[in-house]
């Protein structure tokens, strides 16, 4: 929602200001140079973008409209769930959980929390480090620099689309400029006609310019910089992760390690400390 009133705030403010010092808003009505900008970026976009990254550009710029990933409820399930895993691997020990890890679709722990067992990722993240868990005799440390070398790898991929985004804004004056320099050629064209015309010309010369300007620094950066922030609020749930299962590798009971792993949770979605202990209690 915030997005859209941000994108408001700059129309009002740029077409406003405009129309206050007089300028007539049909002038601004310039469609083909759009399609030259538009176009233009496009093209660049798709020739420099692997397509896997297109597809999560595309993506990440439809998901920023839906706000983040994950609720506080979401981030609640994923500490719950590690509970249930921890709690079972303390008592029964850590094979036990053999079953649950290799088949998650099949798993009744997994199964109590729906959308995380659907998060095919998360749930990957998961059971990847539960597996070295159970299946060596891993010490914390060196368990570590594993997680930390997967999330940064995680990390690299969700900043792809934001960096895009902002190569593509990067990009939006120079085609600006492109089609304000073949206004220019049309003008030059017209040179001799009424100058009513020429003037005309000339002017859509000039919003050419103008339109490259505001969609790079009044649109796609700021939505570049909206990814970017979405991506890095989504990734807190598996530093969350990591540090419940460290925690809980270095001897801490379930309970303390998932204090560990609340601890690591942004303010706005972490559950209080009372709250998320009562929660815990009716879990199994």
């Amino acid at each position: 929602m915030l997005i859209f009133v941000g994108f408001l705030v700059v129309i009002i403010s740029v077409l406003g200001g405009y129309i206050g010092a007089h300028g007539k808003l049909a002038a601004l009505w310039q469609p083909y140079e759009l399609v030259i900008i538009g176009g233009a970026a496009l093209g660049a976009f798709l020739v420099g973008t692997p397509i896997k990254t297109v597809k999560q550009t595309l993506q990440a710029t439809v998901g920023v409209f839906k706000g983040p990933a994950y609720k506080q409820q979401d981030y609640i399930d994923v500490l719950s769930l590690l509970y249930e895993l921890l709690n079972k691997a303390r008592r029964e020990g850590f094979m036990a959980l053999e079953d649950h890890v290799e088949r998650p679709a099949e798993s009744s722990i997994f199964a109590n929390y729906p959308k995380v067992q659907a998060d095919h990722h998360l749930v990957d993240f998961i059971t990847d480090c539960l597996r070295l868990m159970i299946g060596s005799n891993i010490e914390p440390h060196e368990l570590e620099p594993l997680l930390e070398l997967e999330l940064e790898k995680h990390h690299a991929e969700a900043m792809q689309p934001s960096a895009v985004l902002n190569k593509v804004s990067d990009g939006l004056p120079g085609f600006g400029i492109v089609a304000a320099v073949l206004g220019i050629v049309i003008t030059m064209g017209s040179i001799g006609g009424e100058i009513t015309e020429v003037g005309a010309h000339v002017a859509g010369a000039l919003v050419g310019t103008f339109l490259g300007i505001l969609l790079a620094y009044g649109f796609v950066s700021p939505l570049a910089a909206a990814v970017e922030a979405r991506a890095e609020q989504d990734s807190r749930i598996y530093e969350s992760v990591k540090t419940a299962l460290l925690a809980c590798l270095r001897g801490y009971n379930p309970k303390i390690a998932l204090e560990f792993a609340r601890k690591t949770l942004p303010s706005n979605v972490r559950p209080g400390f009372s709250e998320f202990e009562q929660h815990l209690k009716t879990v199994k």
